[in-house]
């Protein structure tokens, strides 16, 4: 057992949780804090499926998004997660018989997932499933992307740039494919110009696999 995991299981019996959001003690995420994403809101977004995000990157959701993807707060994957799995069944296209539903997260570089200890949208999955089998749906995951190694970081890139970035550099990943008739969710934190969406559709679509819709924790267009 590594030492700064156990630093981590002290600091957890010595201090009390505090909200990422707002300061207040007792959770990672209060629930006024988690009240903030409570609901999908459909996106403009040139995706060939229809887009939805939970809350605009601003204010709490986006230092929420922050804390869990540039500083180390896994504590929230759990509670993002949970957020993903309560959206699926209010998402128009997965809602009803087609809950039974594939989640594809959208891949991070290899050299950033080193840094953030994995691919964190395929932890949110994770948790995500996790949630939603608790609420009667059923879910599968498929980490069926993958990013070249040429691919740049797109902080910072407008909207051309971004989509140029990421023509052609977004790969399936063969072995594993939705299964074959699977409604699919494309998972991602956040949607700014939609370059990573389409990249990622256009991947699947390349192998057969269409994706059913887009759903993102937060995006700068929503209030």
């Amino acid at each position: 057992m590594k030492l700064p995991f156990l630093l981590d299981q002290a600091l957890d019996l010595l201090l009390p949780p505090v909200c990422v959001g707002c300061g207040a003690s007792g959770a990672a995420c209060c629930p006024g804090c988690l009240n903030l994403l409570a609901s999908p809101s459909p996106l403009r977004c040139p995706s060939m499926a229809p887009a939805y995000a939970l809350a605009g990157y601003r204010g709490v959701p986006r230092t929420l998004v922050l804390a869990y993807k540039e500083r180390g707060r896994r504590d929230l994957a759990p509670v993002l997660g949970g957020l993903l799995a309560a959206a699926l069944p209010l998402l128009p296209l997965v809602s009803g018989d087609a809950a039974a539903c594939c989640l594809v997260p959208a891949p991070s570089r290899r050299a950033t997932a080193r840094m953030r200890g994995g691919q964190h949208m395929l932890r949110l999955a994770r948790h995500c499933a996790s949630r939603a089998a608790e609420r009667g749906i059923r879910v599968s995951i498929a980490p069926a992307l993958r990013l070249a190694s040429d691919a740049k970081d797109a902080v910072g890139l407008d909207p051309a740039t971004r989509a140029a970035n990421l023509a052609g550099r977004v790969l399936p990943v063969p072995a594993a494919l939705p299964p074959a008739g699977t409604g699919v969710v494309l998972l991602d934190d956040v949607v700014t110009t939609g370059a990573t969406a389409v990249a990622c559709e256009r991947a699947l679509a390349s192998v057969g696999v269409p994706v059913t819709a887009v759903l993102a924790l937060t995006a700068p267009q929503l209030p």
